[in-house]
């Protein structure tokens, strides 16, 4: 499955809209990952827990996305688009979104 950010793909034809595609993921962030957050924040560097749940939301979001096209017949992703949203009381759960309009190229 190919996504890409663009409207096409160099060296292929669209041939096919299957529609517009969505992948979603909401993720809790956890006690121990928001302990060792709030170091990195008081001691200054990068919080390398945030980070993979940042990484791995997004992964997740796009391959539920690629999924939902692939199940349309669609063998591609184009004008994919990613949203973060921060959730919850406290802002304690995190909410990616991949979209983009599943398509047959050839």
């Amino acid at each position: 499955m190919i996504s890409t950010t663009t409207n096409s793909i160099e060296g292929k034809r669209v041939k096919e809209y299957k529609g517009i595609v969505f992948g979603e993921v909401v993720s809790g962030v956890n006690f121990i990952k928001d302990f060792a957050a709030g170091l990195s924040n008081f001691f200054g560097g990068r919080s390398k827990s945030y980070e993979g749940e940042l990484i791995e939301a997004r992964e997740n979001a796009i391959k539920e996305m690629e999924m939902r096209a692939s199940r349309l017949g669609a063998n591609a992703v184009i004008g994919v688009r990613i949203d973060y949203e921060v959730l919850g009381q406290g802002g304690n759960m995190l909410m990616v979104t991949a979209s983009g309009t599943a398509v047959v190229v050839e």
